[in-house]
């Protein structure tokens, strides 16, 4: 087996080090990076079957460095170690596992037992170990009926960036009425139709297009991280279209 780690805290590093000696005889190689820029550098200069990556990680994310390790060598086996179960981290990760890939996610407050069983599950056994938490919110992002579809959530995607309803219709290549309706379907998951809205003698409670980006933020559907990786999509896009 052919190791390679990257996690930016130091005591967290150490301490996966241990556990991946005392859990593995006989590794042909272990690389620890701290940082997501270190283990996109040492992957390509290296040979890793089996990557565990911390998930948050300062300018490059663990999902970042996932997607470029995964488009070099889609049968690399990538367990994520993280603090994190916001919805926003979960459907980063789904969106980009290879279709024969094994992977895992695991949060550092599991016992280190269990995380020994996530490191030999995924890395020998070659089985997809999920944190049962994190299973959830994957089953709750994937139901079709209260969680958002792709088309939803491009739509919130666009909306937290504070693009005008021409700008999403010009940008996802579709009419101004298909835009709106993918707008007026995301309120209704969201439980911002017209009619789920509270009143009061002031009127309406809350604007529709505001609250969804507070609820976004607020049930992590989307985050820091993520909208980072929207902005860059988004001004590629722009550059693109102005050229």
């Amino acid at each position: 087996m052919r190791l390679l780690i990257a996690e930016d805290d130091k005591l967290h590093r150490s301490f996966l080090e241990r556990l991946v000696r005392h859990t593995f005889d006989g590794l042909e190689e272990l690389t620890l990076t701290s940082d997501g820029a270190g283990a996109i550098e040492a992957f390509r200069s290296g040979k890793y079957d089996c990557v565990l990556l911390d998930l948050q990680m300062p300018k490059i994310t663990g999902v970042d460095v996932a997607k470029t390790i995964w488009a070099k060598a889609p049968t690399t086996k990538i367990l994520f170690w993280s603090n994190y179960t916001e919805e926003a981290y979960v459907r980063g990760i789904t969106k980009i596992v290879p279709d024969a890939a094994v992977y895992g996610y695991i949060l550092k407050s599991a016992p280190d037992e269990q995380l020994k069983l996530a490191l030999q599950g995924v890395f020998v056994a070659e089985q997809c170990v999920i944190d049962r938490e994190v299973r959830g919110v994957q089953r709750r992002a994937d139901n079709r009926l209260s969680g958002l579809s792709e088309l939803e959530f491009e739509a919130l995607a666009d909306l937290c960036l504070g693009l005008t309803d021409k700008a999403m219709a010009a940008r996802r290549n579709v009419s101004l009425r298909s835009a709106q309706s993918r707008l007026q379907s995301l309120y209704q998951k969201l439980g911002l139709d017209k009619d789920d809205i509270p009143s009061g003698e002031w009127g309406a409670s809350f604007n529709s297009r505001t609250r969804a980006i507070s609820l976004a933020l607020t049930q992590g559907i989307l985050n820091a991280d993520a909208l980072r990786r929207e902005e860059e999509k988004l001004q590629a896009w722009m550059s693109r279209s102005s050229a």
